[in-house]
């Protein structure tokens, strides 16, 4: 809350009427949640009187752009726009809820003098859900969230790079929000990095005192997939860092039953084939095992199926794995050194019975 009021004197100080809506609307949001409506009720009748903007008004701000591409450096999504379908395991859970919980405690820390930056720091392989995570805790907070594109935010020219940075932090210290820095090792690489060479070496301390200004009051999320890259002074930037792995056997049985809610599957129930599926998207991020399920799912409607079968998803999982490589002997060994019966084999591979068992048991 005593963000919210510092940052609405400063936009009244600069003439900043955006800045002053924005953090007002903010800080009426809190007063209701806080239980207070009375007072969130005239901030926001005094705010009605305005001609001002809606309470998420981002989308109607030009975001700022790279001098050179014109590109935007920035995109920006709001919390009613963010529609999530995750399941997250215990462990990371809890850490999550750990920073929304410290976030909303800042001003209360602030007050008993213990100070705090609310930044987090998400490591791990790709697909394993970092983005995804911002979303949910722009949606646990619900502020918009502002993701850094830094396919435009990195320049050709000669230090353009670090005035792309400044603008970014600047258009996002200008309104409540999220930043969030995805693929943060392609700016944040160290600095001794004997492969990097020109600018990037350059702006790494640029960046470091953007972050240091902006967490002081302000949220900040970054994500890498290359924590090994990362300069030895980004990490402690980072109030609090969470490794997101891929998914063990039970979360991977989690996500089966999250995924494929609303179908009809013929292994629900079967333990043993669950625990076949498990064992063959173990290693598989989870951005892979949705597309899988995904997949299934979409040629089963195609066939007419009502249900997803165990032997076309097992399929799936191999297709998937052999990169669509449909070597049809393969296919069939696979799939009987999995549990699938050589009739269903036949059926799904529309052959002949005699022509599974010369795959299975060719005559020498």
């Amino acid at each position: 809350m005593y963000t919210e009021i510092v940052k609405i004197i400063e936009g009244g100080l600069v003439n900043d009427q955006k800045k002053v809506i924005s953090y007002a609307k903010h800080l009426a949001t809190k007063l209701e949640d806080e239980g207070n409506d009375k007072l969130a009720n005239k901030i926001l009748n005094v705010l009605k009187n305005i001609k001002g903007l809606p309470v998420y008004q981002d989308k109607l701000f030009t975001a700022p752009v790279d001098n050179e591409t014109r590109l935007n450096i920035a995109t920006v999504i709001t919390p009613p726009e963010i529609e999530l379908n995750i399941k997250i395991s215990d462990s990371i859970k809890g850490s999550i809820e750990e920073f929304v919980s410290l976030v909303n405690a800042k001003g209360k820390l602030n007050k008993l003098g213990i100070e705090v930056n609310s930044s987090l720091l998400l490591y791990g392989p790709p697909g394993a859900g970092k983005t995804t995570i911002a979303k949910h805790i722009a949606k646990e907070l619900d502020l918009p969230l502002i993701t850094a594109r830094f396919d435009s935010l990195i320049s050709s020219l000669l230090g353009s790079t670090s005035k792309n940075i400044r603008k970014l932090f600047d258009y996002a210290n200008n309104r409540p929000c999220i930043l969030f820095l995805d693929e943060f090792d392609a700016i944040a690489k160290a600095r001794n990095d004997s492969q990097e060479m020109g600018e990037l070496k350059r702006v790494i301390n640029s960046l470091l005192q953007n972050i240091d200004e902006f967490t002081q009051n302000n949220i900040l999320i970054a994500a890498t997939n290359h924590e090994e890259l990362l300069d030895k002074a980004i990490w402690r930037r980072f109030e609090k860092v969470i490794e997101i792995g891929k998914p063990n056997s039970d979360e991977i049985i989690d996500l089966l039953n999250l995924f494929l809610q609303g179908v009809d599957i013929d292994f629900k129930e079967d333990e043993k084939k669950l625990k076949i599926l498990s064992s063959e998207l173990n290693e598989l991020s989870h951005s892979e095992i949705k597309k899988i399920i995904t997949s299934s799912v979409s040629k089963s409607v195609i066939r007419d199926n009502r249900t997803v079968g165990f032997e076309y998803f097992l399929l799936e999982i191999f297709l998937y794995k052999n990169h669509n490589n449909k070597d049809l002997d393969k296919a069939i060994k696979y799939l009987n050194e999995h549990g699938v019966s050589q009739n269903s084999i036949k059926d799904i591979f529309d052959i002949s019975l005699r022509q599974v068992r010369n795959i299975l048991s060719p005559v020498l």
